[in-house]
Protein backbone atom coordinates (compact mmCIF):
# COMPACT_ATOMS: atom_id res chain seq x y z
CA UNK A 1 0.00 0.00 0.00
CA UNK A 2 1.37 3.44 -0.94
CA UNK A 3 1.84 6.28 1.53
CA UNK A 4 -1.05 8.21 -0.02
CA UNK A 5 -3.32 5.17 0.19
CA UNK A 6 -2.34 4.67 3.83
CA UNK A 7 -3.26 8.28 4.58
CA UNK A 8 -6.55 8.16 2.68
CA UNK A 9 -7.67 5.02 4.47
CA UNK A 10 -7.02 6.64 7.84
CA UNK A 11 -9.05 9.80 7.12
CA UNK A 12 -12.30 8.74 8.80
CA UNK A 13 -10.49 7.43 11.89
CA UNK A 14 -8.38 10.58 12.16
CA UNK A 15 -11.54 12.66 11.89
CA UNK A 16 -12.97 10.76 14.85
CA UNK A 17 -9.80 11.46 16.85
CA UNK A 18 -9.84 15.15 15.95
CA UNK A 19 -13.48 15.53 16.95
CA UNK A 20 -12.89 13.70 20.21
CA UNK A 21 -10.06 16.11 21.02
CA UNK A 22 -12.33 19.02 20.10
CA UNK A 23 -15.04 17.78 22.45
CA UNK A 24 -12.66 17.61 25.42
CA UNK A 25 -10.36 20.65 25.20
CA UNK A 26 -7.82 21.42 27.92
CA UNK A 27 -6.00 24.62 28.86
CA UNK A 28 -2.28 25.29 29.11
CA UNK A 29 -0.29 22.76 31.16
CA UNK A 30 -3.49 20.86 31.93
CA UNK A 31 -3.58 18.77 28.75
CA UNK A 32 -3.64 15.51 30.72
CA UNK A 33 -6.37 13.71 28.77
CA UNK A 34 -4.91 14.91 25.48
CA UNK A 35 -1.40 13.82 26.42
CA UNK A 36 -2.73 10.42 27.51
CA UNK A 37 -4.50 9.98 24.16
CA UNK A 38 -1.37 10.97 22.24
CA UNK A 39 0.91 8.69 24.26
CA UNK A 40 -1.43 5.70 23.93
CA UNK A 41 -1.75 6.19 20.20
CA UNK A 42 2.01 6.41 19.70
CA UNK A 43 2.66 3.41 21.92
CA UNK A 44 0.09 1.38 19.97
CA UNK A 45 2.29 1.99 16.90
CA UNK A 46 5.38 0.72 18.71
CA UNK A 47 6.85 4.22 18.99
CA UNK A 48 9.19 5.07 21.87
CA UNK A 49 7.31 7.64 23.99
CA UNK A 50 8.69 10.18 26.47
CA UNK A 51 6.45 12.26 28.71
CA UNK A 52 6.75 15.15 31.13
CA UNK A 53 8.77 17.70 29.14
CA UNK A 54 7.16 21.06 29.72
CA UNK A 55 4.98 19.31 32.34
CA UNK A 56 2.45 17.76 29.95
CA UNK A 57 4.46 17.51 26.72
CA UNK A 58 4.93 14.25 24.83
CA UNK A 59 7.76 13.28 22.48
CA UNK A 60 7.60 10.24 20.20
CA UNK A 61 10.70 8.83 18.53
CA UNK A 62 10.32 7.31 15.05
CA UNK A 63 13.41 5.75 13.49
CA UNK A 64 13.73 5.21 9.78
CA UNK A 65 14.93 2.06 8.07
CA UNK A 66 18.24 3.75 7.28
CA UNK A 67 21.13 3.85 9.74
CA UNK A 68 21.73 7.59 9.45
CA UNK A 69 22.36 9.74 12.49
CA UNK A 70 20.49 12.78 11.21
CA UNK A 71 17.31 13.87 13.01
CA UNK A 72 14.55 16.46 12.69
CA UNK A 73 11.64 17.50 14.90
CA UNK A 74 7.99 17.97 13.95
CA UNK A 75 5.85 19.92 16.38
CA UNK A 76 2.11 20.07 17.09
CA UNK A 77 0.47 22.14 19.84
CA UNK A 78 -2.19 20.56 22.09
CA UNK A 79 -3.80 23.26 24.26
CA UNK A 80 -7.13 25.04 23.89
CA UNK A 81 -8.41 28.53 24.73
CA UNK A 82 -10.56 30.05 27.47
CA UNK A 83 -13.51 30.65 25.15
CA UNK A 84 -17.11 29.52 25.50
CA UNK A 85 -17.90 27.62 22.32
CA UNK A 86 -20.99 28.73 20.39
CA UNK A 87 -21.16 25.82 17.94
CA UNK A 88 -23.91 23.24 18.30
CA UNK A 89 -22.53 20.35 16.22
CA UNK A 90 -22.15 16.96 17.84
CA UNK A 91 -18.46 17.34 18.72
CA UNK A 92 -18.84 20.72 20.48
CA UNK A 93 -16.84 21.31 23.65
CA UNK A 94 -18.04 19.45 26.73
CA UNK A 95 -15.83 21.62 28.95
CA UNK A 96 -17.58 24.93 29.72
CA UNK A 97 -15.47 28.00 29.04
CA UNK A 98 -12.84 26.01 27.16
CA UNK A 99 -12.63 25.51 23.41
CA UNK A 100 -10.31 24.45 20.62
CA UNK A 101 -10.72 27.76 18.80
CA UNK A 102 -7.30 27.71 17.14
CA UNK A 103 -7.19 24.24 15.59
CA UNK A 104 -4.67 22.62 17.90
CA UNK A 105 -6.94 19.57 17.91
CA UNK A 106 -6.33 19.34 14.16
CA UNK A 107 -2.59 19.92 14.49
CA UNK A 108 -2.30 17.13 17.06
CA UNK A 109 -4.33 14.78 14.87
CA UNK A 110 -2.29 15.48 11.74
CA UNK A 111 0.93 14.67 13.57
CA UNK A 112 -0.61 11.45 14.91
CA UNK A 113 -1.55 10.58 11.34
CA UNK A 114 2.00 11.29 10.23
CA UNK A 115 3.26 8.95 12.97
CA UNK A 116 1.11 6.16 11.53
CA UNK A 117 2.31 6.77 7.98
CA UNK A 118 5.98 7.02 8.97
CA UNK A 119 5.83 3.78 10.91
CA UNK A 120 4.15 2.07 7.96
CA UNK A 121 6.66 3.55 5.48
CA UNK A 122 9.98 4.02 7.31
CA UNK A 123 11.97 4.49 4.10
CA UNK A 124 13.92 7.46 5.39
CA UNK A 125 17.42 7.74 6.78
CA UNK A 126 17.47 9.03 10.34
CA UNK A 127 15.16 9.86 13.24
CA UNK A 128 12.00 11.92 13.54
CA UNK A 129 11.06 13.39 16.89
CA UNK A 130 7.32 14.02 17.16
CA UNK A 131 6.88 16.95 19.56
CA UNK A 132 3.42 17.30 21.09
CA UNK A 133 3.67 20.60 22.93
CA UNK A 134 1.50 22.04 25.70
CA UNK A 135 0.63 25.65 26.40
CA UNK A 136 1.18 27.48 23.13
CA UNK A 137 -1.62 29.96 23.86
CA UNK A 138 0.31 32.61 25.75
CA UNK A 139 2.02 30.39 28.35
CA UNK A 140 5.21 29.49 26.48
CA UNK A 141 5.03 25.72 26.36
CA UNK A 142 7.82 25.66 23.77
CA UNK A 143 10.13 27.48 26.15
CA UNK A 144 9.16 25.07 28.95
CA UNK A 145 10.02 22.04 26.82
CA UNK A 146 13.36 23.59 25.85
CA UNK A 147 14.15 24.35 29.50
CA UNK A 148 13.36 20.72 30.33
CA UNK A 149 16.07 19.60 27.92
CA UNK A 150 14.19 18.96 24.68
CA UNK A 151 17.15 19.59 22.40
CA UNK A 152 19.66 17.89 24.68
CA UNK A 153 17.61 14.73 25.09
CA UNK A 154 16.47 14.68 21.47
CA UNK A 155 19.25 16.25 19.38
CA UNK A 156 17.85 17.43 16.07
CA UNK A 157 19.33 19.48 13.28
CA UNK A 158 16.10 21.32 12.44
CA UNK A 159 12.54 21.69 13.71
CA UNK A 160 9.33 22.25 11.79
CA UNK A 161 5.82 23.46 12.64
CA UNK A 162 2.48 23.91 10.87
CA UNK A 163 -0.67 25.92 11.63
CA UNK A 164 -4.04 25.96 9.92
CA UNK A 165 -4.99 29.30 8.38
CA UNK A 166 -8.67 30.24 7.90
CA UNK A 167 -9.30 32.34 4.83
CA UNK A 168 -6.65 30.47 2.83
CA UNK A 169 -8.21 27.90 0.46
CA UNK A 170 -8.37 24.46 2.01
CA UNK A 171 -5.22 22.44 1.49
CA UNK A 172 -3.15 25.31 0.07
CA UNK A 173 0.19 25.99 1.76
CA UNK A 174 1.89 29.24 2.71
CA UNK A 175 5.66 29.15 3.20
CA UNK A 176 7.63 32.24 4.25
CA UNK A 177 11.36 32.80 4.13
CA UNK A 178 12.29 34.97 7.11
CA UNK A 179 9.60 36.42 9.41
CA UNK A 180 6.26 34.63 9.44
CA UNK A 181 4.82 35.74 12.81
CA UNK A 182 5.56 38.76 15.00
CA UNK A 183 6.73 39.23 18.57
CA UNK A 184 4.10 39.94 21.21
CA UNK A 185 5.13 42.25 24.05
CA UNK A 186 2.84 43.87 26.63
CA UNK A 187 3.00 47.10 28.56
CA UNK A 188 1.21 48.51 31.61
CA UNK A 189 1.45 52.25 32.25
CA UNK A 190 0.33 53.95 35.48
CA UNK A 191 -0.20 57.70 35.47
CA UNK A 192 -0.32 59.20 38.95
CA UNK A 193 -1.49 62.79 39.39
CA UNK A 194 -3.37 64.65 42.11
CA UNK A 195 -7.09 64.20 42.57
CA UNK A 196 -9.41 67.19 42.69
CA UNK A 197 -13.02 68.30 42.29
CA UNK A 198 -13.96 68.25 38.63
CA UNK A 199 -15.20 71.85 38.96
CA UNK A 200 -11.77 73.00 40.20
CA UNK A 201 -9.24 71.20 37.95
CA UNK A 202 -6.55 73.82 38.62
CA UNK A 203 -6.17 72.38 42.12
CA UNK A 204 -5.13 68.96 40.83
CA UNK A 205 -2.87 67.27 38.30
CA UNK A 206 -5.16 65.40 35.90
CA UNK A 207 -3.97 61.87 35.01
CA UNK A 208 -6.83 61.47 32.49
CA UNK A 209 -5.64 64.38 30.36
CA UNK A 210 -2.05 63.15 30.69
CA UNK A 211 -3.16 59.65 29.76
CA UNK A 212 -5.02 60.94 26.71
CA UNK A 213 -1.91 62.79 25.59
CA UNK A 214 0.07 59.63 26.17
CA UNK A 215 -2.25 57.64 23.90
CA UNK A 216 -1.81 60.25 21.18
CA UNK A 217 1.96 60.41 21.58
CA UNK A 218 2.30 56.63 21.43
CA UNK A 219 0.76 56.69 17.96
CA UNK A 220 3.80 58.58 16.68
CA UNK A 221 6.27 55.87 17.74
CA UNK A 222 5.82 53.69 14.67
CA UNK A 223 5.23 56.54 12.21
CA UNK A 224 8.22 58.61 13.36
CA UNK A 225 10.80 56.32 15.00
CA UNK A 226 10.56 53.04 13.05
CA UNK A 227 12.13 52.68 9.60
CA UNK A 228 9.25 52.76 7.08
CA UNK A 229 10.67 49.58 5.51
CA UNK A 230 10.32 47.75 8.82
CA UNK A 231 7.02 46.78 10.42
CA UNK A 232 5.70 47.35 13.92
CA UNK A 233 2.41 47.85 15.73
CA UNK A 234 1.85 49.66 19.04
CA UNK A 235 -1.74 49.47 20.25
CA UNK A 236 -3.20 50.89 23.45
CA UNK A 237 -6.03 48.49 24.26
CA UNK A 238 -7.10 49.55 27.77
CA UNK A 239 -7.60 52.89 29.53
CA UNK A 240 -8.98 52.84 33.08
CA UNK A 241 -9.53 55.92 35.22
CA UNK A 242 -12.01 57.37 37.69
CA UNK A 243 -15.29 56.29 39.25
CA UNK A 244 -17.36 59.45 39.54
CA UNK A 245 -18.70 62.22 37.28
CA UNK A 246 -17.45 65.06 39.43
CA UNK A 247 -14.06 63.82 40.61
CA UNK A 248 -10.72 64.07 38.81
CA UNK A 249 -9.09 60.78 39.80
CA UNK A 250 -5.62 60.37 41.19
CA UNK A 251 -4.60 57.55 38.85
CA UNK A 252 -5.09 56.30 35.32
CA UNK A 253 -3.92 53.02 33.85
CA UNK A 254 -3.12 52.22 30.24
CA UNK A 255 -2.31 48.81 28.78
CA UNK A 256 -1.39 47.58 25.34
CA UNK A 257 0.72 45.47 23.04
CA UNK A 258 3.76 45.87 20.79
CA UNK A 259 4.34 43.69 17.72
CA UNK A 260 7.44 43.53 15.52
CA UNK A 261 9.31 41.17 13.20
CA UNK A 262 12.82 41.73 14.58
CA UNK A 263 14.52 42.08 17.95
CA UNK A 264 16.09 45.37 16.87
CA UNK A 265 12.69 46.91 16.20
CA UNK A 266 11.42 45.52 19.51
CA UNK A 267 14.28 47.24 21.33
CA UNK A 268 13.72 50.52 19.52
CA UNK A 269 9.97 50.61 20.19
CA UNK A 270 10.46 49.84 23.88
CA UNK A 271 13.01 52.64 24.22
CA UNK A 272 10.68 55.07 22.43
CA UNK A 273 7.75 54.08 24.62
CA UNK A 274 9.77 54.78 27.76
CA UNK A 275 10.93 58.12 26.37
CA UNK A 276 7.35 59.17 25.54
CA UNK A 277 6.27 58.30 29.09
CA UNK A 278 9.03 60.47 30.54
CA UNK A 279 8.10 63.37 28.27
CA UNK A 280 4.40 63.28 29.13
CA UNK A 281 5.22 63.07 32.84
CA UNK A 282 7.29 66.24 32.58
CA UNK A 283 4.81 68.09 30.39
CA UNK A 284 1.77 67.41 32.61
CA UNK A 285 3.36 67.38 36.05
CA UNK A 286 2.41 63.79 36.80
CA UNK A 287 4.32 60.60 37.52
CA UNK A 288 4.32 57.94 34.82
CA UNK A 289 5.54 54.43 35.52
CA UNK A 290 5.79 51.73 32.87
CA UNK A 291 6.14 47.98 33.14
CA UNK A 292 7.23 46.48 29.82
CA UNK A 293 7.09 42.68 29.48
CA UNK A 294 8.65 40.78 26.62
CA UNK A 295 6.41 38.05 25.25
CA UNK A 296 6.95 35.63 22.39
CA UNK A 297 9.83 36.63 20.12
CA UNK A 298 9.38 36.95 16.33
CA UNK A 299 8.99 33.66 14.46
CA UNK A 300 11.66 33.75 11.78
CA UNK A 301 12.09 30.86 9.32
CA UNK A 302 15.57 29.95 8.11
CA UNK A 303 16.05 30.08 4.35
CA UNK A 304 17.25 26.52 3.68
CA UNK A 305 14.47 24.95 5.75
CA UNK A 306 11.84 27.21 4.17
CA UNK A 307 13.02 26.09 0.73
CA UNK A 308 12.77 22.46 1.82
CA UNK A 309 9.22 22.97 3.09
CA UNK A 310 8.23 24.72 -0.13
CA UNK A 311 9.59 21.80 -2.16
CA UNK A 312 7.59 19.32 -0.06
CA UNK A 313 4.39 21.34 -0.49
CA UNK A 314 4.96 21.80 -4.22
CA UNK A 315 5.40 18.06 -4.66
CA UNK A 316 2.04 17.49 -3.00
CA UNK A 317 -0.27 20.18 -4.33
CA UNK A 318 1.50 21.88 -7.21
CA UNK A 319 2.82 25.38 -7.76
CA UNK A 320 -0.63 26.96 -8.01
CA UNK A 321 -1.42 25.87 -4.43
CA UNK A 322 1.77 27.02 -2.70
CA UNK A 323 2.31 30.66 -1.76
CA UNK A 324 5.91 31.66 -1.05
CA UNK A 325 5.53 35.44 -1.21
CA UNK A 326 2.61 35.98 1.18
CA UNK A 327 2.56 38.60 3.89
CA UNK A 328 3.54 37.50 7.40
CA UNK A 329 1.12 37.91 10.29
CA UNK A 330 1.33 40.28 13.24
CA UNK A 331 -0.03 37.45 15.38
CA UNK A 332 2.48 35.65 17.59
CA UNK A 333 3.52 32.02 18.02
CA UNK A 334 5.77 30.37 20.60
CA UNK A 335 7.32 28.17 17.92
CA UNK A 336 9.65 31.19 17.80
CA UNK A 337 11.52 29.80 20.83
CA UNK A 338 12.49 26.69 18.87
CA UNK A 339 13.73 28.81 15.99
CA UNK A 340 15.97 30.78 18.34
CA UNK A 341 17.79 27.53 19.08
CA UNK A 342 17.53 25.58 15.82
CA UNK A 343 17.01 26.29 12.12
CA UNK A 344 13.54 25.43 10.94
CA UNK A 345 10.32 26.55 9.31
CA UNK A 346 6.74 27.22 10.36
CA UNK A 347 4.19 26.93 7.55
CA UNK A 348 0.49 27.62 7.11
CA UNK A 349 -2.02 25.17 5.69
CA UNK A 350 -5.27 26.59 4.35
CA UNK A 351 -8.34 25.80 6.46
CA UNK A 352 -10.84 27.21 3.96
CA UNK A 353 -13.38 29.94 4.58
CA UNK A 354 -14.64 28.36 7.80
CA UNK A 355 -18.15 28.39 9.21
CA UNK A 356 -19.44 31.88 8.63
CA UNK A 357 -15.96 32.94 7.55
CA UNK A 358 -14.81 32.99 11.16
CA UNK A 359 -11.15 33.29 11.99
CA UNK A 360 -8.97 31.83 14.73
CA UNK A 361 -9.96 32.50 18.36
CA UNK A 362 -13.60 32.83 17.35
CA UNK A 363 -16.35 30.99 19.33
CA UNK A 364 -17.75 29.65 16.03
CA UNK A 365 -14.43 28.34 14.71
CA UNK A 366 -13.89 24.68 13.84
CA UNK A 367 -10.97 22.89 12.24
CA UNK A 368 -11.68 21.65 8.71
CA UNK A 369 -11.40 17.85 8.79
CA UNK A 370 -11.09 17.74 4.99
CA UNK A 371 -7.51 19.00 5.23
CA UNK A 372 -6.32 16.26 7.60
CA UNK A 373 -4.92 14.10 4.76
CA UNK A 374 -3.11 17.10 3.25
CA UNK A 375 -1.44 17.91 6.57
CA UNK A 376 -0.43 14.30 7.17
CA UNK A 377 0.92 13.95 3.62
CA UNK A 378 2.91 17.18 4.00
CA UNK A 379 4.63 15.91 7.15
CA UNK A 380 5.49 12.60 5.48
CA UNK A 381 6.79 14.27 2.32
CA UNK A 382 8.88 16.66 4.39
CA UNK A 383 10.44 13.80 6.37
CA UNK A 384 11.30 11.85 3.23
CA UNK A 385 12.94 14.92 1.73
CA UNK A 386 14.76 16.08 4.86
CA UNK A 387 15.99 12.57 5.71
CA UNK A 388 16.39 11.13 2.25
CA UNK A 389 18.87 8.22 1.97
CA UNK A 390 22.38 9.27 0.84
CA UNK A 391 21.90 7.89 -2.67
CA UNK A 392 18.80 10.07 -3.12
CA UNK A 393 20.35 13.19 -1.63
Amino acid sequence: MSVIETIRRSHARLTDIRRDLHAYPELAFAEHRTADLVARHLESLGIDVHRGLGRTGVVGVVRGAGRGLRAIGLRADMDALSIQERNDFEHHSRNPGCMHACGHDGHTTMLLGAAEALVAHPDFDGTVYLIFQPAEEGEGGARAMIEDGLFERFPMEAVFGMHNWPGMPAGRFGVHTGPVMASADRFDIEVTGHGAHAAMPHLGADPVVAGAALVQAIQSIVSRTVDPLDAAVVSVTQFHAGEAYNVIPERAELCGTVRAFSAAVQDGVEASLRRVCEGVATAFGVRVGIEYRRGYPPTVNSAAEAALCAQAALALVGEENVTTDGRPSMGAEDFAYYLQKKPGCYVWIGNGAGEGGCMLHNPHYDFNDEILPSGVAYWVELVHRALAPPAVR
